[in-house]
């Protein structure tokens, strides 16, 4: 690769590299060389790795009230192979790897070669500078990403939303209580009401308990004040 491709790209990760040679490399894809240990596929798979940390350790301090599950969610959307190509495409780094003929395609460029270029540059700025920089870089380029993710799991987990609301405001975590269950073992349906500081919400029905919980949670929402009702009967 040419030294004005390089500086290109330093230019876009924000970040200069000590050792050139490293980053070459991170655009070497295994079609484009006889020996694969001299592709990126190496950096691909560590910069798997610590793209997962760094957001696993963002979600964690920023959503402080959210439960492992929650958390899992959001964290599987960032790293997704989906989601890494479209960082990739934003930032324009696929149009510096080097692959073999029958690999250039727009199709693949803008898929999985896509997301294993953004991976294979974590890769090699966190081996020439450090946990520290790749980091940066990271949160940089996924800031907005962990914004949308968040909203839309918000939106679509009213469970989430009501336990964030109520530590905020009570300092209590609300509770689920079952309260009937009608119909055959094969077809049940599930009535459960929350309660938060022994204050009793509307009551949900469900066709399982966590679809129970989950209207019941938007109930409670709905009374609290916390979603407009006619917006938050989107939600079901």
């Amino acid at each position: 690769m040419d030294q004005k491709a390089l500086r290109q790209i330093e230019q876009i990760v924000g970040y200069k590299f000590s050792d050139k040679r490293l980053l070459d490399k991170a655009f070497t894809h295994s079609s484009a060389v006889d020996d694969r240990i001299l592709s990126n596929e190496r950096l691909e798979f560590l910069g798997d790795s610590v793209l997962a940390v760094v957001i696993c350790q963002a979600l964690f301090d920023r959503f402080s009230s959210y439960l492992e599950g929650d958390l899992t969610k959001i964290k599987s959307k960032l790293v997704s192979r989906e989601t890494c190509a479209r960082v990739c495409g934003r930032l324009e780094l696929q149009k510096f790897l080097k692959v073999g003929k029958g690999m250039v395609s727009n199709r693949a460029l803008s898929g999985s070669l896509a997301a294993g270029a953004l991976e294979t540059v974590i890769a090699a700025i966190y081996i020439d500078g450090g946990f520290e920089p790749a980091r940066e870089f990271i949160l940089r380029v996924f800031g907005s990403l962990i914004e949308e993710s968040d909203a839309e799991q918000v939106q679509g987990n009213f469970k989430s939303l009501l336990q964030q609301h109520a530590q905020e405001q009570f300092s209590s975590a609300p509770s689920y209580v079952l309260l009937d269950e009608k119909g055959p073992d094969h077809n049940k349906c599930f009535e459960l009401e929350v309660v938060i500081d022994d204050r009793h919400f509307t009551s949900a029905w469900g066709t399982n308990k966590k679809e129970a919980e989950q209207k019941a949670a938007l109930n409670a929402l709905v009374e609290l004040g916390v979603l407009e009702e006619a917006a938050a009967e989107d939600g079901f």
